[in-house]
């Protein structure tokens, strides 16, 4: 009975928990404010708590879910129509690299060593602080950076050129079910599609794993392979 109770308790604080976050927005963790943060900390205490003690009550728990995640779509939509506050209590983007140089008050006061930002940059394929025009530290934590004009990537605006839009890939199957609403949008029918897997040597829809085609007309397609042993073909 006790591990009934308990999986009773889960499934209902994670079916309730999963409509809240669904009703306030969804955002990755790492791009979460500092308050958000703190909720997500609070809320998994609250439920960590009322799980590890099946004698605790269970529905104060629900309502302190309830609750603090309420304060927190509160206080989120009170920093939308406050940037003042918003200044006070999150942390807004900070220059930490200004003009080529390390803006030491900045970091000092973000507690931001020079290691971590080193290691940003190389993962960002900057290993030469030359290149480096301005670096910020976002509200989530992670470095955005603006090169120097002459460390840019040519594009082809540089060189006067005007490219055709490339649009996107809508995927018209999808292991083996065709996607007809994607192929109304092309303006094609399964005819047209047959006769482009024709052209890859496939006779039905169902070998297919994954097929798409972009608005321009480029066809990919991915068949279903029944593979063996990896190893037997590729050495790793």
């Amino acid at each position: 009975m006790l591990y009934l109770i308990i999986t009773l308790r889960i499934i209902s604080v994670m079916a309730l928990f999963l409509f809240l976050i669904l009703k306030t927005g969804r955002r990755k963790i790492a791009e979460l404010p500092i308050y958000d943060f703190i909720s997500v900390i609070v809320i998994a205490s609250v439920i960590g708590a009322d799980i590890a003690e099946p004698n605790i009550p269970h529905l104060p728990v629900l309502f302190a879910v309830v609750l603090i995640v309420a304060l927190q779509y509160l206080v989120s939509s009170l920093l939308i129509n406050n940037k003042k506050i918003a200044r006070k209590i999150t942390f807004g983007p900070t220059v930490i690299i200004q003009n080529g140089q390390f803006v030491k008050s900045n970091m000092k006061r973000l507690k931001y060593p020079i290691e971590n930002v080193l290691m940003a940059l190389r993962e960002k394929d900057i290993f030469d602080l030359n290149e480096v025009e301005y670096a910020i530290v976002e509200g989530s934590g992670s470095i955005s950076v603006l090169k120097k004009p002459q460390f840019l990537p040519l594009t082809p605006s540089d060189m006067k050129l005007k490219p055709n839009t490339k649009g996107l890939s809508l995927p018209l199957i999808i292991d083996g079910q065709v996607q007809d609403s994607n192929l109304q949008q092309l303006k094609r029918d399964r005819s047209w599609l047959a006769s482009q897997l024709d052209q890859a040597g496939i006779h039905d829809f169902s070998e297919v794993f994954y097929a798409d085609c972009t608005m321009e007309g480029r066809f990919f397609v991915s068949k279903i392979l029944q593979a063996k042993d990896f190893n037997d073909n590729f050495t790793l």
